[in-house]
């Protein structure tokens, strides 16, 4: 296929806002890649060119995404630059910038899906001495070839900023609508296969094996398995106000545990005994956990399995517990691992399994699965542990046990039903979080401003969005919660190092950034706004956590903040 009919599809994508005409659109493109052998373009669909769980990438920065672009149109450096900061959208100025372009092209051929892919793919390969100058040469050399539109969307898979607002929803109703007849199904028929799509992309977290199974049918869909060591979306809890309202949503009697004050990891041991670990945005931090691996090694007695738990750490001298934020350096770290195991040490809280022994327990009982982690995990205090839990359907009991989490330090706790499946990536009322009447939500940094005086070089003020689908909406700025000095907690220096390499447009004071950033934000109250594009504001905001172990699928969402909004006017 050309390169080109992929990008028509992007430009359609990108101009409809509709989910059903985005569907439509997607499903008659799937439609012609059925019978050609050509599935791998659902990853370019997505802006990637390997599956979800996969940690490669291209390693692309907009100043590579430049150079290129430079060394692809004879265009200096600094005009390209220059157009950047107008527009903000470095896709954009890969078009312009292609349009005028003063290199010939004698030599160019029409630009295949198969080319982009294969030079793509080869870029996280790439290491050592010379690593930029091959990087560059494999962008350079797509891009002599490519047209204006075909720039455009290049540049945007690079950078991992595709625009065209395909979100999973929409993929998943496609490959149906593209792989089933559903004029001649009944609802129940087609209900049935929309769960058979998604919770074959749930066990494997490959929209190209799902859709290449999905062409064979059902039958194949329920044949896709869990795979030890590929990693699986976490199950996501609703938030309740009262006890008393988790019984009514979870049932009686139901497990109550500990809502740890940590992160979530998914711990995996395959056949040959690897352990891998991964974070609720399928990261691979094995490498930065060898604790955990020496204790799921140690102290879980099984041949196989995926663990659902929570880190928590702790400090190596009083065996205090420690909030979130002191150890949440540890998931990005590469380096001197072995002295913040020493210094930043954790204890597992184990809370669900959904594989054992070869066997996928999804659809097992909640109740089931608790009884196999009692078993198979011996308990080391300080190392890991079975989550502390009661299982009581009377509130009294339910309202001690909720008081003694808080007196440990803990956030407060999880209500989970007893018969209940395990839904990967789903917020369906299984389990639902109880904490202390704090007004709390999880928001993605879009803006920010420099700071003046003792502030001064610092972005000091941000502006925060909430999520409507695919879009990011402004909620409010916050400038409080932060530390000047670093030993104190997060603070302005270290958000500003991570906001910088993010930044995609300036304008004065105020710089736009990427919305990859996720801070937990408290707040008094939600009042309506027309500042905003959300249409509400938070009053008086204040940063608490910096959440690296989340993604923006992660923050609240616009639906969110109105039955908050609704909930505080009572």
């Amino acid at each position: 296929m050309l390169y080109s009919q992929l990008c028509e599809t992007y430009e359609e994508l990108e101009k409809n806002p509709s989910r059903l005409k985005k569907t439509s659109i997607l499903s008659d493109f799937l439609t012609k890649l059925k019978n050609s052998n050509q599935a791998e373009i659902i990853y370019l669909i997505q802006g990637r060119v390997f599956p979800d769980y996969s940690e490669k990438e291209f390693g692309i920065s907009e100043k590579l995404a430049i150079k290129a672009l430079s060394k692809a149109s004879g265009i200096s450096d600094k005009l390209i630059i220059e157009k950047w900061k107008k527009l903000g959208d470095i896709g954009q100025v890969a078009e312009e910038t292609m349009k005028n372009k003063k290199q010939g092209i004698l030599f160019s051929h029409p630009l295949t899906v198969k080319k982009v892919l294969d030079n793509l793919k080869k870029l996280p390969e790439l290491e050592g001495k010379g690593t930029i100058e091959k990087k560059l040469s494999l962008i350079s050399e797509l891009l002599t070839s490519a047209t204006s539109k075909e720039s455009k969307y290049l540049v945007r898979t690079l950078l991992q900023d595709l625009r065209v607002g395909v979100a999973e929803g929409v993929l998943r109703e496609s490959i149906v609508d593209a792989c089933f007849n559903k004029e001649k199904l009944e609802k129940e028929e087609i209900k049935k296969i929309i769960d058979g799509v998604q919770e074959a992309y749930d066990k494997s977290t490959d929209w190209k094996l799902v859709f290449e199974q999905a062409c064979k049918g059902l039958s194949y869909l329920e044949k896709t398995s869990l795979e030890p060591g590929k990693p699986v979306k976490v199950m996501l809890f609703l938030k309740e106000d009262t006890i008393e309202k988790g019984f009514e949503r979870v049932g009686r009697p139901c497990l109550i545990d500990f809502k740890y004050d940590g992160f979530r990891v998914m711990i995996n041991k395959d056949e040959k005994g690897s352990i891998k670990i991964f974070t609720r945005r399928l990261d691979n931090v094995t490498a930065q956990f060898p604790d955990i691996v020496e204790f799921a090694k140690k102290y879980v007695k099984a041949k196989t399995f995926i663990l659902d738990a929570e880190a928590v750490g702790f400090d190596p001298k009083t065996k205090i517990y420690q909030p979130f934020q002191a150890v949440s350096q540890r998931i990005k770290r590469k380096y001197h691992i072995e002295k913040l195991v020493k210094e930043l040490p954790i204890e597992i809280s184990v809370f669900d399994i959904i594989y054992y022994n070869g066997k996928s327990f999804l659809k097992e009982p909640y109740k089931e699965r608790r009884k196999i982690i009692e078993k198979i995990i011996t308990t080391s205090s300080y190392k890991i542990k079975a989550s502390e839990a009661i299982i009581t359907d009377n509130i009294k009991d339910a309202e001690n046990f909720y008081k003694k989490a808080i007196a440990a330090g803990e956030e407060g706790i999880m209500m989970k039903n007893l018969e209940a499946p395990y839904k990967p990536g789903a917020r369906v009322g299984y389990g639902i979080k109880i904490k202390p009447e704090e007004n709390e939500l999880d928001l993605v940094i879009i803006k920010a401003e420099y700071g003046t005086g003792k502030r001064v070089g610092w972005l000091t003020s941000y502006t925060l969005a909430c999520r409507d689908k695919n879009k990011f909406l402004e909620i409010g700025k916050v400038s409080t919660g932060l530390k000047e000095k670093t030993e104190l907690g997060l603070s302005f220096k270290e958000l500003t190092k991570k906001l910088k390499p993010l930044i995609i447009k300036e304008s004065g004071r105020e710089v736009e950034v990427k919305p990859k950033l996720v801070v937990t934000i408290v707040y008094q109250n939600i009042q309506s706004s027309p500042t905003y594009n959300s249409g509400y504001a938070l009053r008086f905001p204040r940063i608490t956590r910096l959440r690296l172990d989340r993604s923006t699928s992660d923050i609240t969402t616009l639906n969110e903040v109105e039955k908050e909004f609704e909930r505080l006017k009572r």
